[in-house]
Parts: structure tokens; C-alpha cells; sequence
């Protein structure tokens, strides 16, 4: 079983051999562009419109912030990894820990082979907790 804990910056993979064995770390994965801020992710001001009637002018809103884009390209990344392992047959379970917006992004990019693997979710920041700390936000028995 592979549990995945990431955040929008950093992704950690461990791997438990046992139902109630310890956390042992695989991999770790760093997304630097995810500890910018909004206004480093930028160069320049959104670009402006003409009303459609009328002589208004306006600046265009943006779909998606630049943050924002960062944590999906991330969660797109750290789904990738996670296929390449599933072809490979490296885990045949996933737990996925991560705090509550990147783990809505990160279950948006897997694909419905990597989602029926999930058998636990936390919905926990613990990117920078060591693995005991981790091992103890997961049930005591993971399969």
C-alpha cells in the first residue's frame, strides 16, 4: 500500500508492508512554484476589455488564479507519478493525505483505475510531520 501525503508544494510517498506497520518513505516529490506567492506567479496586470455596448472598459477576470494553476499542474504531476506506479504494479491500495482543497484537486486528476485504489482520505496538512506522526492520522489497521 502506498500512502500519499502532499500539500500544494510537496508531495511524500510512503510505502507500508503491513496492515499495521510503520511508514517507510519512497519518495518524495517538490513543486517550489506551490510556496510563491500570487504576486511572484504574475509579470504583469490582467490584460483589459471594451464593453460589448457602451465605452467601458474593464479588466479581464481570471478563471483561475496563478496559485490556484500551480496546485492543479502539482496534483496533475503527483497523479502521473501515481499511474506509473499502479502500470508497474508497485501498490495495489492508496491512502491519500492532504489538506482539504488539494485533496479535491488531487482525487480531480486521477483516473477512475487509480481512484478505486483509494481506501483512506485525511484531510490533514502533515507534509512536514515524521512518518510516526503521520502513521498515527491513519486507522490503526490500513487494510
Amino acid at each position: 500500500m502506498w500512502i500519499v501525503v502532499a500539500d500544494s508544494s510537496a508531495c511524500r510517498l510512503f510505502e507500508v508492508s503491513a496492515p499495521a506497520g510503520p511508514l517507510q518513505e519512497i519518495e518524495v516529490l517538490s513543486h517550489p512554484e506551490g510556496r510563491l506567492r500570487e504576486q511572484d506567479l504574475v509579470s504583469d496586470l490582467p490584460g483589459r476589455t471594451f464593453d460589448s455596448q457602451g465605452a467601458g472598459r474593464h479588466a479581464k477576470e481570471v478563471e483561475v488564479s496563478p496559485k490556484q494553476h500551480e496546485a492543479i499542474v502539482f496534483a496533475g504531476r503527483i497523479a502521473e507519478r501515481l499511474e506509473a506506479g499502479r502500470v508497474r504494479y508497485a501498490f495495489d491500495k492508496l491512502a491519500l493525505i492532504a489538506p482539504p482543497e488539494f485533496l479535491g484537486l488531487l482525487r480531480d486528476k486521477l483516473n477512475p483505475q487509480l481512484r478505486a485504489l483509494v481506501l483512506h482520505e485525511v484531510d490533514k496538512n502533515v507534509t512536514r510531520l515524521d512518518p510516526a506522526a503521520i502513521r498515527t492520522r491513519l486507522p490503526e489497521r490500513l487494510f
